[in-house]
């Protein structure tokens, strides 16, 4: 069978791809583990905030919101996001409070959210409501229930090693079968750029950079379900309630080559550091930690279109942190370029996402 479109990568980028091309034509969708969303999609910290990003990332946050908040019932739960610094922070905190668009509130305020901050070393903090948890597991199983409703096929273990053009067509070899495409997306994340090089396709420098992650039991025995996400300011760590647990994060960007990534306990250490002082209740006991590669582009904005030097190859990839939250209005300008149509985001916003700004 000949197919429409190819798509390499069954994270968030892949998956939500792949529901919007199926709209258009027949779709083949391989990934390499035995489960979708193994990677960074899998590890991701879950969280909608349409503030959050380059600017050119913060147009598709926006333009995801209403998918999110109401497609299928939705997607998004209450959670609200807090910065908070030290005496010695307040430059980096202006600049938190600005970015972010978040309200200014006093120290007791803030403990009256989250009451494990310490008095003695908060000096600032902010906050907003305008940020909701995502369920991912339930965005994924949306997508793919797209996908198989409109007769798409979706492969798992199904890891490429080859990729040849002949005739008009990708031919993709993977786990010994070859299948034929029209069109080939490449949603590989952390290896995306391992892809193009694969199918001759000249790579963009892209970079996966490794965050590391920790939970702990509620801190205290507290109840910690409707406390927002706490990031200390300048994002030099994070912390945040999961399933009754505690998140940790040292929010690191460390450059890795793409693997499947594991937590480093030093930086790991390192972050909790960082943590500690802001909160009374001592880090006693870590029950798991895991790490992701978010991969940005050069610029950081995520690339989304044909590429110049192939245009039946369209890049889906440098998504960084922003995959979940960006992944409609992604998805939907793939499939505006793709079809034709002209895309809902504005002119300088696409073209600033297109993988030709790069030539």
């Amino acid at each position: 069978m000949i197919h429409d479109f190819l798509i390499i990568g069954g994270g968030i980028a892949g998956v939500s791809t792949g529901a919007e091309l199926s709209r258009l034509g027949s779709v083949l969708l391989l990934e390499a583990e035995d489960a979708l969303a193994y990677h960074a999609s899998g590890r991701s910290a879950a969280l909608f905030e349409a503030h959050y990003g380059h600017p050119v990332t913060i147009e598709l946050n926006k333009a995801s919101h209403a998918f999110h908040m109401t497609a299928n019932g939705g997607v998004l739960s209450p959670r609200g996001l807090m910065f908070v610094a030290s005496a010695t922070q307040a430059d980096s905190f202006a600049q938190d409070v600005a970015l972010m668009h978040l309200d200014e509130i006093s120290p007791d305020d803030a403990r009256a959210m989250v009451p494990i901050l310490n008095p003695s070393h908060l000096a600032m903090a902010a906050y907003h409501d305008a940020a909701w948890d995502i369920d991912t597991d339930r965005l994924l199983q949306n997508y793919v229930r797209a996908i198989r409703d409109n007769q798409g096929e979706i492969r798992n273990g199904a890891k490429v090693t080859g990729i040849t053009r002949a005739s008009g067509l990708w031919q993709v070899t993977a786990t010994g079968q070859t299948h034929e495409a029209r069109v080939l997306v490449n949603a590989a994340g952390a290896w995306a750029d391992h892809i193009a090089a694969l199918a001759g396709v000249h790579p963009l420098g892209l970079k996966p950079l490794r965050r590391s992650m920790a939970r702990m039991p509620a801190p205290g025995g507290h109840d910690v379900r409707r406390w927002p996400m706490v990031i200390g300011s300048g994002e030099s760590w994070y912390a945040k309630p999961d399933a009754g647990a505690w998140l940790v994060s040292p929010a690191e960007e460390d450059p890795a080559e793409p693997h499947d990534a594991w937590a480093d306990d030093l930086v790991l250490a390192e972050g909790i550091a960082r943590y500690q002082p802001f909160v009374t209740e001592e880090v006693t006991r870590i029950t798991a930690t895991w790490a992701g590669l978010r991969t940005f582009a050069p610029d950081r904005c995520l690339v989304l279109g044909p590429a110049p030097d192939a245009p039946d190859f369209v890049w889906v990839a440098g998504q960084g942190g922003y995959g979940f939250q960006t992944a409609p209005a992604a998805a939907r300008l793939v499939g505006d370029l793709l079809s034709g149509r002209t895309p809902e985001l504005a002119p300088d916003t696409v073209a600033r996402l297109g993988p030709a700004r790069f030539a």
